[in-house]
């Protein structure tokens, strides 16, 4: 995945966390829906932003960056911030 797909892929995570909050709002959906699927966006995004990270550092390092992989969301979802 390159760094544009992971923006693209951003972008799309973001729209949907914005869509979420309006349907809950408009009566559409749950909130405890709303709270499961913000969940699971929050973790993709982290995951995300994550492998922008590895990609930068692998090229900072004179690495390829296409060696950086999608950590599993334990691990990500364990750093400390």
């Amino acid at each position: 995945m390159t760094d544009t797909e992971i923006h693209a892929r951003i972008s799309e995570l973001v729209a949907e966390e914005h869509e979420l909050r309006q349907r809950v709002v408009a009566g559409e959906l749950a909130p405890e829906e709303e709270q499961a699927r913000l969940r699971q966006v929050e973790v993709a995004l982290d995951q995300c932003w994550d492998l922008l990270r590895q990609r930068r550092a692998r090229q900072a390092a004179g690495q390829d960056p296409d060696g950086a992989d999608v950590r599993p969301a334990g691990e990500v979802e364990g750093y400390r911030q």
